[in-house]
């Protein structure tokens, strides 16, 4: 069985599994008339341990159970939790021991698609983007190891090293087999915001990453803008997908003087709103917000943030869906779990990582689309009609026309 043919099995599986795994969770809700939700949730364990008995004792060969077992941990995490992993004890401890020591790294946002790892984005400059590497691409191994089950903290792990040091793995793209790549690692770093003029007295301004740093670079291009005679501004968040949510928020309020920007909330996450707060606000000018599938975490909060607040156009695709907290859960074993134990919300109640931020106008990027499995944003429509040029950005262009128009 070809990579491509293993690849669509592993989709439809995990489908499967995910139906099974989250349907305990799903009839907690059920009617009083009928069983309890606890009641619910012990019989879909039972079929669950039922079918392990069946596969060790009626399966063609003996399987490793362990195997089976942390495949089906993984997939029940993913199919609640793109973001989440479950790690046995030796692979938390090294986790622990030198994900922070680790300062090389290849700059790619990760999460897991379909039971394999998919990149969310790429941090402009860095290794991954240098290479080609972007949005919806599929790491299928990793030093030799099959992506499918593996935990997603962990393959992030594996990517980094010293800089300078290589890494072998393979991407799994519109093409039959899988391209097998070895990448130096790099100190990573976000670049820096670019700002500019742009005819009809609109100021751009360029986010490719966020962090507290770039969002000051943001406040004071916004301010320097106006100064220059800006009118109107477009804020490019496209592949912005670095950064606390708690920086999109900050982000937002640079433009936005009142209202609930987002609030955080889980189970035994007591809600936190974070509120606009008017002396942090720069600009009151017309705005106009872009993003793209790989404008994720603290972009989404402060494009979400925006929109729903009427302050600002969105333009271009949906986005990824990344706004959670996330922490380490540990086993009595020493294993763990890496779970969102609370999500983002916008101000209409919308968890931002269920939904993304579906744009006011939407525009495809073709060249990401190419490169996109699937066709989530069939609905958007290129704009304008015209014929587009080479090397013509149609996303900005809109995004222009837009801002041109507003009062």
């Amino acid at each position: 069985m070809n990579s491509r043919a293993k690849f669509a099995v592993v989709m439809s599986s995990t489908a499967m599994v995910a139906l099974l795994l989250l349907g305990g969770v799903v009839t907690k809700g059920a009617p009083a008339d009928q069983s309890t939700g606890t009641n619910n949730v012990y019989r879909h364990l039972s079929v669950y341990s039922e079918v392990l008995s069946r596969i060790k004792s009626e399966y063609v060969e003996e399987p490793d159970m362990s195997s089976v077992t942390l495949g089906a941990m993984t997939g029940m995490l993913e199919a609640i939790d793109p973001y989440a992993s479950f790690l046995n004890a030796n692979q938390y401890k090294e986790y622990l021991k030198n994900f922070d020591s680790y300062k090389g790294d290849l700059g790619m946002i990760l999460a897991k698609k379909y039971g394999y790892i998919t990149i969310v984005a790429v941090v402009p400059g860095s290794p991954a983007d240098k290479a080609g590497l972007t949005t919806n691409d599929f790491l299928e191994s990793v030093k030799g190891v099959a992506t499918r089950d593996m935990p997603l903290a962990y393959a992030s792990l594996l990517l980094r090293g010293e800089p300078g040091s290589t890494i072998e793995f393979s991407v799994l793209r519109r093409k039959p087999e899988p391209q097998k790549l070895t990448m130096a690692r790099a100190v990573v770093t976000i670049p820096a915001v670019e700002s500019k003029i742009m005819p009809g007295d609109i100021g751009y301004i360029k986010a490719a990453g966020l962090n507290s740093a770039r969002v000051k670079e943001v406040s004071a291009a916004a301010t320097a803008l106006q100064q220059k005679g800006a009118k109107k501004l477009v804020l490019d968040l496209r592949q912005c997908a670095t950064g606390e949510p708690e920086d999109g928020v900050e982000l937002a309020n640079l433009f936005l003087g009142k209202g609930t920007i987002a609030y955080a909330e889980g189970q035994k996450y007591p809600r936190k709103n974070y509120v606009a707060d008017e002396k942090k606000s720069v600009s009151g000018l017309p705005l106009v917000v872009l993003t793209s599938r790989g404008t994720a975490a603290a972009a989404e909060v402060a494009a979400n943030g925006l929109q729903k607040n009427k302050r600002a156009t969105v333009v271009g695709e949906p986005t990824f869906g990344d706004a959670s907290i996330r922490r380490p859960i540990t086993m009595d074993d020493g294993s763990a779990i890496i779970l969102s134990v609370a999500k983002y919300y916008g101000p209409d109640g919308k968890a931002i990582q269920d939904t993304g931020v579906v744009p006011d106008e939407k525009v495809l990027d073709t060249e990401q689309s190419a490169n996109d499995p699937e066709d989530d944003s069939a609905d958007a429509v290129p704009a304008p009609a015209a014929p587009k040029k080479s090397n013509e950005d149609m996303i900005l262009k809109k995004a222009l026309e837009i801002a041109a128009a507003k009062a």
